[in-house]
């Protein structure tokens, strides 16, 4: 379970930061910044993906108002056929942190690589495991990015899009090759390509 060790190790303000999204074929990327209060961090908080649906909108509301500040950001399938789901997702954690409004010190990123930043950052592979400031950005991306998905169902409800949340269920493959793609379906992805056999010329 995640614990507040690593931030604890450094003096002064910490934002965890974690992503929701980078595998799908449809749908935007989010990226979450928080900064938890040592004094009132709620119970129950891990990796999302250890949660179920119910516990990560439970806990949504919790972590926002007890955090001392948070952010989310949306990259959209437009944005990552632009840059790559890479390029994005560091454009998307730096846009993060920087929407905080309360700059913290030093920045726990999950992964193995930092986004430039004004401050200092540390990498911390499966941070949503590790850390609690990272474990609670992995919830609100993740809570973030199903509700757009949610929303996203009504729009195109041929795709099933509040099931699989734009990921390569087998429901959602034979929604594709029937339908073709979207708008926001992620036109650099290999699946759409293959499956709509578009021709898409990317950056």
């Amino acid at each position: 379970m995640p614990d507040f060790s690593y931030e604890s190790n450094i003096d002064g303000l910490v934002c965890g930061v974690d992503e929701a999204g980078r595998g799908p074929c449809a749908g935007p990327l989010c990226v979450a910044a928080v900064i938890l209060d040592p004094a009132r961090i709620p119970a129950g908080i891990a990796d999302s993906k250890k949660l179920t649906e119910k516990l990560r909108f439970e806990l949504e509301p919790e972590i926002k108002a007890a955090a001392i500040a948070w952010s989310v950001i949306e990259m959209s399938a437009a944005d990552i056929d632009c840059h790559n789901i890479l390029k994005a997702t560091m454009m998307g954690m730096t846009q993060a942190v920087e929407a905080l409004g309360t700059l913290p010190v030093h920045a726990l990123i999950d992964g193995n690589r930092c986004p430039p930043l004004a401050i200092p950052a540390t990498a911390v592979v499966k941070g949503d495991d590790k850390c609690l400031s990272i474990a609670a950005a992995s919830i609100l991306a993740k809570t973030a990015r199903d509700r757009i998905m949610i929303e996203m169902d009504g729009l195109y409800p041929m795709y099933g899009f509040k099931g699989h949340k734009g990921y390569q269920a087998q429901s959602h493959i034979e929604a594709l090759r029937i339908h073709g793609p979207s708008p926001i379906h992620r036109m650099s992805w290999a699946t759409i390509r293959t499956l709509t056999e578009v021709d898409y010329e990317g950056a």
